[in-house]
């Protein structure tokens, strides 16, 4: 009779022991874990910026004349050299013409002056012609060479005048609507004819603030300043009047080397492709400004991080699948990633559904998102298989 007593009590205690058992870990609560990683973070600045083109070139009249013809559309696109304006050409074609009558004049008296001097020379080396003949000979000659010099500098002049009264386009780009009629006189104070932009590169200028030119020096990153070192240059990306990214990025090529007293900022120009004139010269936009890029840094979840009054803290789980609560410092945030700078070692399993209840040193069963939905689907495919048994 004891026997059976004992053996029941024993029959009963491993009952409770096993239920217990199945209660603690039925009580270990299931969380998604995943590891922490490291990643290249890379730090903007936003601006306000203005665009204008690469260059704007003003075109004037270099002579007086009257305008006789132009020979481009108002807005359209020119080549370097194509002829745009002609300007009365008549008394540039006489001053040319007059300019060659002049050398032909003085290079005849050259060659007298020349022949003057052959025949002196013997004479005076006979005897026959003083010491003065000849110095008056030479002297001939001499300023008669010079008078050649001269008139021939003066037909130059004169041909390059007649050049200017066709006016070419200085550069390949789009000429701006004319800023005089035919029939006007230009050359004098209405010399300004046009002005040719070259838009398939474009600049943009923004303002940086100090606090941002400081942190970019002490991460020994200098604007307007080609770094070979580094894998990445501080680049800039813009908007367009729709508020949508342009796709192409520009590189920063210019630094101003002092602050403005009055906003304390300092200005920053960047260089911009546009190949497809999308980006128009005038036009305000925001401004992107890559200033850093923090290199394999590691990195989590923004919603694996809690907020208390002691700081940030995320729960980490041990090998033993044990949750450790801990304090970090956290960086800047990109992609829904934040930085963490002290306080995790990359790999660590770190909770990122399910830690709100959590409490330090509490036992779980931690699970990756795609074992989690593994489980799902081995359940799913369960309760199909139940319902075409049905």
């Amino acid at each position: 009779m004891n026997n059976i007593k004992c053996t029941l009590a024993t029959t009963l205690l491993c009952v409770l022991l096993l239920g217990a058992c199945k209660k603690v870990q039925t009580d270990s609560p299931i969380v998604e874990v995943e590891p922490a990683t490291t990643d290249n973070i890379e730090i903007y600045g936003e601006y306000v910026g203005l665009i204008r083109a690469s260059r704007n070139v003003e075109i004037h009249a270099r002579v007086e004349g009257f305008l006789e013809k132009m020979t481009f559309s108002e807005g359209k696109e020119v080549k370097a050299g194509e002829p745009l304006f002609y300007i009365n050409n008549k008394p540039y074609k006489a001053r040319v013409e007059k300019a060659k009558a002049q050398l032909k004049r003085d290079e005849a008296k050259e060659l007298k002056a020349e022949s003057d001097l052959k025949r002196i020379e013997p004479l005076y080396n006979q005897n026959a012609a003083s010491r003065l003949d000849l110095d008056n000979a030479v002297a001939a000659l001499n300023m008669s060479k010079a008078d050649v010099a001269m008139s021939k500098a003066d037909l130059e002049q004169a041909e390059l005048e007649l050049s200017y009264t066709v006016v070419r386009s200085p550069l390949s780009g789009y000429i701006s609507e004319r800023y005089v009629d035919i029939g006007t006189l230009v050359g004098n104070s209405k010399s300004l004819l046009a002005a040719v932009v070259k838009r398939d590169t474009v600049l943009v200028d923004f303002k940086l603030t100090s606090l941002d030119y400081l942190r970019s020096q002490r991460r020994n990153v200098h604007l307007g300043e080609l770094d070979t070192t580094r894998s990445w240059q501080p680049s800039v990306i813009v908007t367009l009047a729709d508020n949508s990214v342009y796709n192409e990025k520009g590189i920063v090529d210019f630094a101003s080397p002092q602050v403005d007293p009055k906003t304390g900022t300092f200005g920053v120009r960047a260089e911009l492709p546009n190949p497809n004139q999308v980006l128009l010269p005038g036009q305000f936009t925001r401004v992107k400004l890559l200033l850093d890029v923090m290199e394999n840094v590691v990195v989590v979840p923004r919603k694996a991080i809690s907020i208390e009054k002691g700081g940030a803290f995320i729960f980490v789980i041990r090998p033993d699948s044990i949750t450790e609560k801990r304090y970090i410092e956290t960086g800047p945030e990109q992609d829904n990633k934040i930085v963490v700078t002290r306080g995790l070692n990359v790999n660590e399993n770190i909770v990122v559904e399910g830690y709100q209840k959590l409490t330090h040193g509490q036992k779980v069963i931690p699970r990756t998102r795609e074992e989690e939905l593994k489980i799902e689907a081995e359940t799913k495919a369960k309760e199909i298989k139940k319902e075409d048994k049905k």
